[in-house]
């Protein structure tokens, strides 16, 4: 496919060179350049000047996030920084796929988060108005001292804690619309009426009677929440004198769903105490959580594939008769039921709850002068559950003029559910630290243990037609495993239970020589209880240098350069997710039967074989570049080269039964860039502007074996392809005549007519079969960009974030005749072949022959795009303002995020995430709204 789109913008973020809005300072930020090189920026188990550190890490400041209408904090940090991929969901309460420098692991994309010294999978516990800084850690000199934590990068949160002084409260309010940008294009009601009965001349049938439904339903636009409400109210409360700093905060969060009746509600809290018991003794504890009310999840999937000739209602005279309108039952009913109906007859039928509660307590000394000892004991505990509730309800069937039960179901069930993790996790850290001449030391070595426990239950009951109570009601009170209404003969429960146990030893060294010569050096030696005896542990190290140029006397009075660090590291990281904790111990499964006489005797297996060699991914990974300043600080450009490749892959190989066993190995490499230009144009006037640019190319170096090949749905693992490559036949165009296809390579695949895909011959045997299946596309992208502009004029204040994608391509796994069930055909589809000369890329209707079904590089989109990311307008009253009011500070904003997108992809987002091997897919998607929000920050 071409990469047609929006050549302008992508013109501009060359033209930015990419530069990085998060590690710079924002117009309000009064901080120098310097200030900004000297900065501190916490690392792993400890903090140092970003100006000693030889690795990549980027600083983002809680500004930049706290007032954004997003639930998980890491959403908002789309487009801000190089090396960093963001694909949001629009669905509240959903997790974001982050990933780092690409895609090098099969079974765990996700980097680490480290909450406050905590580590957690995901940050959607916290509000975002709670943070101080995030920091993003990219390369092997940051990451080593995480270890097996390390591989898929790493995100360093720290929250706001008490600072000495008076007491302020701060108030954060907002409040925000939604409404949809981009929409699938589907056919209407007389399209699809063509479209089937040409598919039906097509086959020698009959054309269909649609006198019963004559509608025009956009399906979308019937369960579609029109006009979301988006709400976030915080309080926070510190005091602080030299000897204890408090700090408490609460929130709440309220937002719509892009669905009818989707609906999320968190609350939030943060306590923190830090006491200075001598001038050598600290101590403090934390305590932060949650409270959620999950919405119950809803899909567009149903309104795309849904027939748009019928009306939702059954309606007489204008009114609503009180059945739903069925399907035709030729034509998808039996597959599809009415979306509507399936939303509003099911309303809050599911209760999901989730509350984490994430308690931390510290100890701290120094002694002998240049030594300080810490001990961390932290504790993450996280229940999900809830019940829920499937109705029954009749809908109406005009061909019959019949009521049946919707779907066919007579009985209403219940299930129930219930998750709880509770980690415990302790670290015990020694720092030395100490200046003599021109040398700098701060050496760190430190223990650490997880202890990471998951139990789960989870279960369902039916009720029963003979019973004597009857059906079970449609009220919270009876949605429960042990309900009175259940049938005790349907009731099944399952319940899971898993520990994983690690254990660790560390070291870092940061050394420089004349604050010019930098060496940074980790060492990791880290234990898993998840892998086999004998592999259970294993070293990973890391080792970085830098040379700070412009210390030297040759660069010291330079007019242009006034700062210059050229840098490099090497390490290697490791990995141990996979789907299982235990390897070497699998548990026993119901397995084949066997009859003796009148008995039967069930037989059990292994639920895996035993993986006895199991040991450590290795992720080798290394980077070199360089950090500057020009033009008298105003300047700012950064350029890094990154190689990452993982070896020993874990690897979940399918059989009878399935094993594990390490194998293949995965490179991703490319180029970060990131500048920043801020002008202080006068003591009134500031502007400036940021932007961040990344290259990635992601390569299978080795599988399971030679020739081996591994799908994935439409995606395929080979060495040699991109991770996740789609592969399937390339198009050529479309038969317009039976004396092409006599003259075309022969089709093995299928029948083939006039209007049907011409195949390309790709191994040249004369043939088209499935060896001529090859990549037809790369799921990642060539580069993404983001840059920001912005600008400050007495108090007033604007800024704009843009982000883009250019050079990847997304599988479209909807609209494409892809079912024997007569789904809703695109709106493209208009456009078929429907004679000689018509159509050279639309096939003809035709769905009875699976030929043009087959993967093909008709279902490539391209998946470039360019966003309007995010539009702040504001204003920050001068204090002499607002002293009547006993106000420190008060600012007013509005902002718009997701204004517009511009893309190729006929769907509600270009973006579409997954797992290792299988992302980039349009299933059409879940939209990411347009996000209208009017704020106010208020201090006193």
């Amino acid at each position: 496919m071409k990469h047609n789109i929006l050549k302008f913008p992508c013109m501009i973020a060359v033209f930015y060179f990419g530069m990085n809005v998060s590690a710079q300072e924002t117009p309000r930020d009064s901080s120098s350049r310097e200030q900004k090189i000297e900065e501190v920026v916490v690392i792993g188990y400890g903090t140092a000047k970003k100006r000693d550190l030889t690795g990549s890490i980027v600083k983002v400041s809680g500004a930049e996030i706290n007032d954004k209408p997003a639930s998980n904090p890491v959403n908002s940090l789309q487009g801000k920084v190089a090396g960093l991929s963001i694909v949001n969901s629009g669905q509240p309460g959903s997790q974001a796929d982050v990933r780092i420098r690409g895609t090098v692991t099969i079974n765990q994309t996700q980097p680490v988060y480290i909450v406050d010294g905590v580590f957690a999978n995901n940050i959607d516990f916290l509000n975002p108005a709670d943070i101080e800084s995030m920091e993003i850690l990219k390369d092997p000199s940051s990451l080593a001292i995480f270890g097996n934590r390390g591989a898929n990068g790493a995100i360093i949160v720290t929250t706001k804690r008490g600072r000495s002084g008076r007491t302020s409260v701060t108030l954060t309010s907002s409040l925000g619309v939604k409404s949809l940008d981009n929409r699938p294009d589907l056919a209407d009601g007389d399209l699809f009426r063509t479209l089937f009965n040409e598919d039906l001349a097509y086959q020698g049938l009959q054309p269909y009677d649609f006198s019963l439904f004559n509608g025009n339903t956009n399906w979308i636009d019937e369960i579609a929440q029109k006009g979301g409400i988006i709400n976030q109210h915080n309080v926070t409360i510190s005091n602080g004198s030299e000897k204890n700093r408090v700090s408490f905060s609460f929130g709440y969060h309220d937002e719509d769903g892009s669905i009818k009746y989707e609906k999320y509600q968190r609350l939030t809290f943060k306590f923190n105490d830090d006491l200075k018991i001598s001038d050598r003794l600290r101590a403090g504890i934390g305590l932060n959580g949650s409270y959620s009310k999950l919405p119950q999840l809803r899909s567009f999937g149903s309104a795309l594939n849904a027939t748009p000739v019928v009306t939702p209602r059954n309606m007489t005279a204008g009114e609503f008769y009180g059945y739903y309108n069925s399907l035709p039952q030729q034509i998808g009913g039996p597959q599809i039921g009415n979306p509507l109906a399936a939303i509003e007859a099911t309303q809050y039928t599911q209760l999901n709850r989730d509350i984490q509660f994430n308690p931390n307590a510290y100890l701290e000394f120094d002694f002998l002068r240049n030594f300080t000892f810490r001990s961390n004991y932290f504790v993450n505990y996280r229940s999900n559950y809830g019940r829920g509730y499937s109705p029954i309800f009749d809908i109406y069937i005009p061909e019959t003029n019949t009521i049946a039960p919707y779907s066919g179901q007579l009985l209403t069930s219940v299930n129930q559910f219930e998750r709880r993790n509770l980690v415990f996790q302790q670290s015990q850290l020694l720092t030395y630290k100490n200046e003599f001449g021109k040398h700098d030391v701060t050496a760190l070595l430190g223990f650490e243990t997880t202890d990471d426990n998951l139990t789960g239950m989870n279960g369902s009951v039916r009720s029963s037609l003979s019973g004597p109570l009857g059906q079970i009601p449609n009220d919270p009170r009876f949605w429960y495993l042990g309900t009175d209404y259940g049938d005790t003969n349907t009731r099944s429960v399952n319940s899971e239970q898993s520990r994983l146990r690690t254990a660790s030893y560390l070291g870092r060294v940061l050394y420089n020589y004349d604050s010019k010569y930098l060496l940074n050096a980790s060492l990791r030696y880290d234990g898993s209880s998840a892998l086999a005896a004998g592999k259970k542990f294993d070293w990973f190290w890391s080792v970085g240098a830098g040379w700070e140029v412009s210390r030297e006397e040759f660069l010291r009075e330079n007019p242009v350069i006034n700062y210059l660090k050229l840098k490099g590291s090497y390490g290697d990281l490791g990995n141990q997710y996979v789907p299982y904790n235990y390897f070497a111990y699998p548990p026993y499964v119901p397995g084949a039967t066997g009859v003796f006489g009148d008995s039967v005797y069930p037989a059990l297996s292994f639920a895996w074989r035993p993986g006895l060699g199991i040991g450590w991914e290795h992720v080798k990974s290394y980077e070199f570049g360089f950090e500057s300043q020009l033009f008298d600080r105003k300047l700012s450009f950064d350029a890094t080269y990154y190689n990452k490749e993982t070896y020993d892959l874990l690897n979940l190989v399918e059989g009878n039964p399935n094993f594990f066993l390490n194998s293949g190995a995965i490179q991703a490499k490319g180029f970060e860039f990131t500048a920043g230009w801020k002008d202080n144009v006068t003591d009134d006037f500031t502007w400036y502007a940021n932007a961040n640019l990344t290259t990635t190319k992601t390569k299978v170096l080795e599988t399971r074996g030679e020739g081996y090949i591994g799908y994935y749905g439409p995606a395929i693992y080979q060495v040699g392809t991109p991770i996740g490559a789609f592969y399937g036949y390339d198009v050529e165009g479309i038969f317009q005549s039976y004396a092409e296809i006599l003259g075309s390579p022969a089709s093995t695949i299928g029948d083939v007519a006039p209007g049907d895909f011409k195949y390309r011959d790709v191994n040249g045997d004369g043939k088209i079969t499935p060896d001529d299946r090859t990549v037809i596309g790369d799921p990642t992208p060539d580069f993404t960009y983001g840059f920001t502009l912005g600008a400050d004029y007495k108090g007033f204040f604007v800024d704009a974030d843009f982000y883009g994608v250019y050079g990847n391509e997304v599988f479209r796994t909807w609209g494409n005749g892809s079912s024997f069930a007569p789904f809703n055909y695109r709106a493209e589809r208009a456009d078929r072949w429907t004679g000689p000369g018509t159509s050279n890329w639309e096939p003809r209707s035709y769905t009875a022959s699976g030929y043009n079904r087959e993967n093909s590089s008709y279902m490539i989109e391209d998946g470039s795009f360019f966003r309007i990311r995010n539009v702040q307008l504001g204003y920050n009253f001068n204090k002499n303002l607002i002293a009547g009011l006993s106000l420190e500070a008060l600012k007013v904003y509005v902002n718009v995020q997701n204004l517009k997108t511009w893309d190729n992809v006929n769907g509600f987002t270009p973006e579409a995430g997954g797992s290792a091997t299988s992302f980039g897919i349009n299933g059409a998607g879940y939209p990411n709204p347009r996000i209208a929000t009017f704020g106010i920050n208020a201090t006193f």
